[in-house]
């Protein structure tokens, strides 16, 4: 597998998971409201054993909206408000639900609310009032609010902002990779402006040698070297000619640097053995090329 196309893959496996993560982000709000829903049932159950009530029907349990959840009764019910607290505060424990709440038992016939209270994490400072005073029977209404995102709510959006990450993580992959993929264009004229050494192309605006798919990079110097040479292949051209040239009208001229330059283009020059850059002992250098 070329690296190509292992980079595709690791794209596709990236994305698979942050698909599989938007799923279960979902199913973690849907198994919340579905245990919220249970819990309450259970708050119902107890309530109406509390009234000796082992017959009548608990309504099904009604999602208001994203934090608010009802409790209904079949027939008519007494509620005793410290009973109700430690039906509600046991069910939520069992069920790993928030302890940041506002209960509100309202009347069905006018909506008013008959009793209420706030249960916070922090049980100094929950408002529960009236808790010795009983309701009288009747029909009501039992409305919990969460007041606090709970944890999964939180661990929810955090999950939302970091596949937010992922997803732009993702597209600047999959736009460099784009990049990587995509050929670069090359004008015409600098496809068509080089010149021939040996079984290279070199093209001096581009400070490249190319050999069939190998790409040799050249410095500026080696550049300008190996240009003086193929305007003269095969001849021999002096030394002073070659410093003069490439050194001298630029800048202080250091003795080796000269032969250092001419040994660097003789390893990028190695590939093709019909090249050769012979020193002439005491006069220059000759590009010979077969």
């Amino acid at each position: 597998m070329n690296n190509d196309t292992s980079y595709f893959y690791k794209i596709l496996i990236v994305i698979g998971f942050l698909l599989s993560f938007v799923s279960c982000t979902k199913e973690s709000k849907e198994d919340t409201s579905a245990l919220v829903k249970v819990a309450l049932r259970d708050v119902g159950h107890h309530l109406l054993l509390s009234n000796q009530d082992t017959i009548s029907v608990i309504k099904p349990v009604v999602a208001l909206d994203s934090f608010e959840y009802q409790l209904s009764f079949e027939e008519q019910v007494t509620i005793q408000p410290d009973s109700l607290v430690t039906f509600i505060k046991n069910s939520f424990l069992k069920a790993n639900l928030p302890q940041n709440y506002l209960v509100e038992v309202i009347q069905c016939k006018d909506r008013a609310v008959a009793y209420s209270y706030q249960m916070k994490h922090n049980i100094e400072k929950s408002i529960i009032p009236c808790g010795g005073r009983q309701l009288k029977t009747g029909c009501y209404h039992v409305n919990v609010r969460f007041t606090k995102k709970n944890d999964k709510k939180s661990n929810s959006d955090f999950c939302i902002w970091l596949l937010y990450g992922f997803f732009f993580g993702v597209f600047g992959v999959v736009v460099l990779f784009y990049f990587k993929l995509k050929p670069k264009v090359v004008p015409v004229d600098d496809v068509e402006n080089y010149t021939a050494i040996g079984q290279y192309k070199f093209y001096p605006e581009q400070n490249k040698l190319i050999r069939d798919t190998l790409t040799v990079n050249l410095s500026k110097k080696e550049c300008e070297l190996l240009l003086l040479f193929t305007s003269q292949p095969n001849e021999i051209i002096k030394r002073e000619e070659l410093t003069k040239k490439v050194w001298e009208d630029h800048g202080v001229f250091v003795g080796r640097s000269l032969d250092t330059y001419i040994s660097k283009l003789r390893i990028k020059l190695k590939e093709d053995t019909s090249i050769k850059l012979i020193n002439i002992h005491g006069v220059g250098y000759k590009l010979e090329i077969d």
